[in-house]
This record gives structure tokens, C-alpha cells and sequence, in this order.
């Protein structure tokens, strides 16, 4: 008869191992009990919403977002950063908002806010982005007239590294941080262009401006282009009107095509500019008290019997269109190009900390009161560049991918005219693409990287029927013929009003 003896070797557990086994266990069980307290809590919120007032389900949700926020952090498998749990609630939050202009801004978007809305900072002038999937930094664009503009860096240009680093392994507020510094400093950059081409550059950081303002003459009518609106914009515009009227201007064009906007107050105060006191624009806000007229002082820069034609086009946004709209209803200004992008709405900036989010606070109106929000201002005369064919399409990308034009410049720094028409006209027997487009590309390559004019009135077809309308003296005409054509149209708007 077999039996078990109690006393052999290796049968006996200790207690100090069976009381540590069954305190993991009861620690599992209490863990895995808390989680459907937890959901239970998130269902039980959802649950009651409905009986709640707007205050109480608001208070509700944000207990809610706690609960869920805490749980994250303390039974999630991996340890999480707490800002990027929060970065991340913060980008839900603003999308949830369906409304392209309001969005939660990190670290770095908060900083290009800051230089642009100040106007100035040091650094080395070039816009950069980093988009999904592409390991390194891309240049969107360089500021014209700064270091790295002057060194030839191109749009779509990737920056391989900084100073040695590469920027596969740098955020984009590392990047900046890099880039930005001390004026008078070099950087030594390795740009990438295209699939093959790779090379050094070293630039000096200077202080930037943002560029708000260029000016010149075209014969005795002065030419002002605006392109962003800053602190500064203004002063710059009273700058090019002083010079317009020392050189004795008789007219005057207003570009504003590809103004993406800006700085309301600065906005209001260029309007001022051209306009002898008034309204310019006004808000209007679900809270009454944010309702807000701006009007302009008395007495303009720019004299009454200055004809103005602002250009624009579908670019011209927002600030840009403030402008326009308020020349346009005051009838100070005969409009051509394209009709305006129509962002007709109000953003305010609020930081948290070195972060920020920009929220959608109001809309804004014309002195018209119309609010032209994804409608946009329409120009009095329509003028649009030529567009391309398919085929044009397909051999530009050609054209551009085989760097055949940057590569020219670059080996032919000193191209006489000759020269330039000789390999403009193999271009276009290449690849069967119009000669003057061709002319104007190897012109605004050259320009990258020299002093560019400030207008291009050779192959700008909407500048030159600016300056047709104010030569040809047909300006006041149609300015009375836009005049009659407005009353008309607000005579029918208010029939219209009572019959409904």
C-alpha cells in the first residue's frame, strides 16, 4: 500500500512563497477589477448626459477626460509622456471643431507665430516645414532679400543636416532652435535637391524682417505690394507712399495677390491709408460684447484723387481681404485679377506655457456688411494667367525634375541676353513648352539669387492691365460704371428683403 511521506525532501512550500503568490494574485484581481470600474464610470457619464444641462454635462466631460487621462498613465503597457498624451487630447480637441483655423499650436508653430506677429528675428530666412513620411527638413520657401535666399536654397529643398547633425533625428522646434541664433553667426548647411544633386552651404545669420512691403515706380504710377500684414506693414506702406509722391505718382496699383493675411489692427490701419475716415470692417461675435466697428481716422495718406487698382487673386486671404473688401464697398478702388481665397473669419492666439492654441473667435464683415467666408471678393474685372494643358503639365514636371534651368544658372552666373534666349529656345524645342514661360522661369531662377525686381511687368498679365486701365484714362468710367452697377444691386437685395 503506497502512502505519501510528509517528510521527504522537495515536497514542502515554504509560506514565505505562497504568500507571495497569492498577493500577486490579489493585486491581478484588484487591477483587473478596477479597469470596469473605470469603463463602467465613462458609461455610466454617458448614460446621464442626457438629463444634464449644458454646464453640467460640460463639468461631466471633463471629469471624464481626467478619469481617462489618469487611467492612461497608470495601466497603460508602456510609460507615456504626459505632454504627448496631452499634445495629442489638444490636436482631438481643435479637430474636433471642423474649422481649418483653429488648431492647437506646439512648441515650434507657436514660435513662427511669434516671429511673424512681432516682425523680426535672427536667423538665416527661410520657411521650412517637415512633412509626414519625409525624414528630413523641407524648405517651403525663402525670404526674399536674406542669407539663405541670397545662397540659392530653392522651395522643395530638403536640409540634411545642420552644422553636421543630421535633421532626420530632429524635431522641428530643434531644428528652428538651430537655425535661429545670434546675427552674424554662420551655419553650415547640406541641402538635398532633387533625387542625386547634394550639396554645402554655409549662411550668416542676419536679422530677419518678415517681408510685409515692396515699392517701386512703373513709369508715373507707383506700385505697392503687400505680403503679409504685421506691426510693421503699415509704417513700410507710408514709407512707399512718401516715395511715390516725391516721384510725382498719378495712379497707383495695390498688389495684394498671395497675402495670406495676418494682424487685423494692421489691416484697419493700411485700409486707413487710402481711406478719409469711416468703417473699414466690422466683427461679430455669439457674444455681444465681442462684437466690435473698426473705423479709420480722418484724413488719408494716399489723396482722393489718386486712382487706386488693388490686385488679387486666389491667394489674397483673410487681413488681405479686409483691405480690398473695404476699398471695393467704399468705392476707393477698382479691383482685377481673381476672386480672393474668402477666409472671413477671426482668430485670437492664447499661449499655454511655450505652446498655444488659436481658436476662431468671430467673423468679420465689409462696410457692405457682407461676410464673404468660403464665398470670397470678387474682382471688378476678371484677369486669370494662362493655364496649362495636360501636356504642358506633364513636361513642366519633366522640365523641373531634370533641374535643367537651376543648372544653367548655376554654371552661366554671368548668361548675357543671348546666351539666356539661345537656351530658352533649345527649352522649348525640347519640351514643346510656350518660349515666354520658359524666359520668365530662368528669370525668376536668376532672381533667387540677386536682387529681384519688384514687379514683372513682361510677363505679369494682371499687372499689365492695371497699368493699361490707368494709362488708357478709362479708370474713372468704370469707376462710375461699378458704382451704378452696386446701387443696383443693393436696390434689388432690398426688394428682395420685402418680399420675403
Amino acid at each position: 500500500m503506497s502512502h505519501i511521506d510528509e517528510n521527504k525532501p522537495g515536497r514542502k512550500i515554504p509560506f514565505s512563497w505562497i504568500w507571495i503568490a497569492s498577493t500577486v494574485v490579489l493585486c491581478a484581481v484588484f487591477a483587473f477589477a478596477s479597469v470596469p470600474r473605470v469603463l463602467a464610470q465613462v458609461r455610466d457619464t454617458s448614460q446621464v448626459l442626457g438629463q444634464l444641462d449644458s454646464a453640467q454635462r460640460t463639468h461631466r466631460y471633463i471629469d471624464t477626460i481626467q478619469q481617462v487621462f489618469n487611467f492612461i498613465q497608470r495601466h497603460y503597457i508602456d510609460e507615456v509622456d504626459p505632454q504627448v498624451v496631452f499634445e495629442g487630447a489638444m490636436h482631438g480637441i481643435f479637430n474636433a471643431l471642423g474649422d481649418p483655423y483653429s488648431a492647437f499650436l506646439p512648441a515650434s508653430e507657436m514660435q513662427d507665430l511669434s516671429d511673424t506677429t512681432q516682425g523680426s528675428f535672427g536667423g538665416v530666412g527661410l520657411f521650412i516645414s517637415k512633412p509626414v513620411g519625409q525624414p528630413f527638413v523641407e524648405v517651403s520657401s525663402p525670404i526674399e532679400g536674406t542669407p539663405g535666399w541670397r545662397a540659392g536654397i530653392n522651395p522643395g529643398d530638403l536640409i540634411i543636416t545642420i552644422n553636421g547633425e543630421s535633421t532626420d533625428v530632429l524635431s522641428m522646434d530643434e531644428v528652428l532652435a538651430r537655425l535661429r541664433g545670434t546675427p552674424g553667426e554662420d551655419v553650415n548647411l547640406v541641402i538635398r535637391r532633387g533625387e542625386r544633386l547634394e550639396f554645402p552651404v554655409t549662411i550668416t545669420r542676419a536679422i530677419i524682417e518678415v517681408p510685409t512691403a515692396y515699392h517701386a515706380m512703373i513709369g508715373d504710377i507707383g506700385y505697392l505690394n503687400l505680403v503679409t500684414f504685421t506691426p510693421m506693414t503699415a509704417a513700410r506702406a507710408v514709407d512707399a507712399i512718401n516715395y511715390f509722391a516725391a516721384n510725382n505718382y498719378r495712379g497707383l496699383v495695390l498688389d495684394l495677390r498671395n497675402n495670406y493675411g495676418g494682424l487685423l489692427n494692421s489691416a484697419v490701419d493700411v485700409a486707413g491709408l487710402f481711406l478719409d475716415g469711416g468703417i473699414v470692417v466690422s466683427t461679430k461675435s455669439r457674444i455681444a460684447t465681442d462684437n466690435h466697428v473698426f473705423n479709420t481716422r480722418r484724413g488719408s495718406v494716399v489723396p482722393a484723387d489718386i486712382p487706386i487698382i488693388v490686385l488679387i487673386n486666389r491667394g489674397s486671404a483673410s487681413a488681405s481681404e479686409i483691405v480690398a473688401g473695404a476699398l471695393k464697398d467704399r468705392g476707393r478702388a477698382f479691383l482685377v485679377g481673381e476672386k480672393t481665397f474668402g477666409k472671413g473669419s477671426v482668430q485670437q492666439v492664447y499661449p499655454i506655457g511655450n505652446v498655444g492654441f488659436k481658436i476662431t473667435t468671430a467673423r468679420y464683415f465689409t462696410p457692405t456688411d457682407v461676410n464673404i467666408d468660403k464665398i470670397g471678393i470678387p474682382p471688378d474685372r476678371q484677369v486669370s494667367p494662362p493655364e496649362f494643358t495636360e501636356e504642358d503639365v506633364e513636361q513642366l514636371n519633366k522640365l523641373i525634375n531634370d533641374n535643367r534651368i537651376p543648372s544653367f544658372v548655376r554654371e552661366n552666373p554671368g548668361a548675357s541676353a543671348a546666351q539666356v534666349e539661345n537656351f530658352a529656345i533649345s527649352l522649348e524645342r525640347e519640351y514643346g513648352l510656350d518660349g515666354t514661360l520658359l524666359r520668365r522661369l530662368i528669370r525668376n531662377e536668376r532672381n533667387r539669387t540677386t536682387i529681384a525686381p519688384v514687379y514683372d511687368l513682361e510677363y505679369d498679365v494682371q499687372l499689365q492691365e492695371a497699368v493699361n486701365i490707368l494709362n488708357s484714362g478709362e479708370y474713372q468710367l468704370l469707376m462710375q460704371s461699378t458704382k451704378t452697377l452696386r446701387a443696383l444691386q443693393e436696390e434689388i437685395l432690398e426688394e428682395l428683403a420685402l418680399v420675403s
